[in-house]
């Protein structure tokens, strides 16, 4: 069922963007000459929420679809990273929460017909203000809560756009039994 691949060439490569065009063989024998693949690190987001029971939300702006956005902290894992490591510091760095307990509730790859990476998806309890944002050099976030009815309103009615972060929403109101 695989395919085999018999040449690659890369057309860009940067540490959060590689794309290449794959030349491959299927398992009839039919080649498919250009099979364009973009190489992603793995990212994680988390559903978070507080020690009262509020949602932690994030709302910023988003250049390819020229919009400012309501969605659920998260980002690229570090080498050598684990995602539930890459998650309490993506929350701490984007909000300035820490959680005491964060607990994995998917696995999902956003696009696969292009884009060859996985996004862990957690719910993160217990959260309590402890620090400052710590923002990369063109981040521009402002920290959203919310009570957890209305985060789960908004969802319920297709107000999360980021379809990663919805599903991230699904399966954590489930664990949590909201759905």
């Amino acid at each position: 069922m695989h395919w085999k691949v018999l040449a690659t060439e890369y057309l860009t490569q940067h540490s959060f963007f590689t794309a290449r065009k794959d030349k491959c063989e299927k398992p009839d024998g039919n080649i498919v000459d250009e099979y364009y693949v973009v190489e992603l690190p793995p990212t994680a987001c988390a559903l978070p929420i507080t020690e009262n029971g509020d949602v932690v939300m994030i709302r910023q702006y988003r250049h390819p679809i020229a919009e400012v956005i309501l969605e659920l902290p998260g980002g690229f894992l570090e080498p050598d990273e684990s995602p539930e490591n890459a998650m309490l510091r993506e929350l701490l760095e984007e909000t300035g929460y820490e959680f005491s307990q964060v607990k994995q509730v998917g696995n999902i790859a956003a696009n696969p017909g292009v884009l060859n990476n996985f996004t862990t998806l957690f719910l993160a309890e217990g959260g309590r203000k402890v620090a400052g944002q710590q923002l990369d050099h063109n981040e521009e976030i402002e920290v959203v809560t919310m009570p957890l009815a209305e985060l789960k309103h908004l969802f319920l009615q297709n107000k999360i756009p980021q379809a990663l972060h919805a599903m991230c929403i699904f399966y954590a109101l489930r664990e949590m039994g909201e759905l």
